[in-house]
């Protein structure tokens, strides 16, 4: 039988879907403590001593840790790839509950309160979009498909009710019509309030991620990946 879950569990928390990415803990929905981690590419370096300073700075062991929370994309390839690996090994290692959250998803709850249809956006390379629209409805967020579309189609077919939002819409900001409204920048990052929301949502539903099948969220290869396959067909 397994046990109760509490209603203030301690949590780690884990984003790296963005050049900087970054690493808390939480008790219940308070965040005790954040650090972050600098570029990409430092990611996997840093983030294992981040998460071992803020247990200490807490006075708690790894073991303690009831639940690990971790974006899953879209987002930056390599540092999904680090903090998704990160979160699948430490709950194993601990046996504490993994718990995935779309980085769009998290993304949306922090836009401004009277926005009513959103759309979350992020560079897929080669002027094409991640996209993806939600429309606010009673007790939270209808989702529409993920998908990605070249930017002019994209612009092309915006509402004029739309705001725009997320990690790519500073790259579209000069392009965007005069009467779409803009997510503020510093709400186009994922914060760890937004994924503690979510998580302990599913906490207290009781749910779980399988660490064994959790990946992170793409809907297209990589660009060493789609070059490497052009130059396979070519032979």
């Amino acid at each position: 039988m397994k046990p109760a879950r509490s209603d203030d569990p301690r949590m780690l928390l884990i984003d790296t879907s963005g050049r900087i990415g970054w690493v808390a803990v939480a008790q219940g929905s308070t965040i005790l403590g954040e650090q972050r981690l600098e570029e990409s590419r430092r990611h996997a370096r840093d983030l294992a001593p981040a998460v071992a300073s803020l247990c200490r700075q807490q006075a708690w062991h790894a073991r303690e840790l009831e639940a690990v929370v971790v974006s899953i994309g879209p987002g930056s390839y390599t540092g999904l790839r680090v903090g998704i690996m990160s979160a699948k090994t430490f709950a194993y290692a601990t046996g504490c509950v993994l718990l995935k959250v779309p980085t769009f998803r998290a993304l949306v709850e922090q836009t401004p309160a009277e926005a009513s249809t959103v759309d979350i956006v992020a560079d897929a390379q080669q002027r094409r979009l991640y996209v993806q629209r939600f429309d606010r409805v009673a007790g939270g967020w209808r989702e529409g498909e993920l998908q990605i579309l070249a930017v002019a189609d994209w612009l092309g077919s915006l509402p004029s009710n739309v705001w725009v939002g997320g990690p790519g819409a500073a790259l579209v900001d000069d392009e965007l019509p005069p009467i779409i409204r803009r997510v503020p920048a510093t709400h186009c990052v994922v914060q760890p309030a937004s994924l503690l929301q979510l998580g302990l949502e599913r906490w207290r539903r009781g749910e779980a991620d399988d660490f064994w099948s959790v990946e992170p969220l793409y809907l297209r290869a990589s660009n060493a990946e789609e070059n490497w396959e052009r130059r396979r067909r070519s032979q």
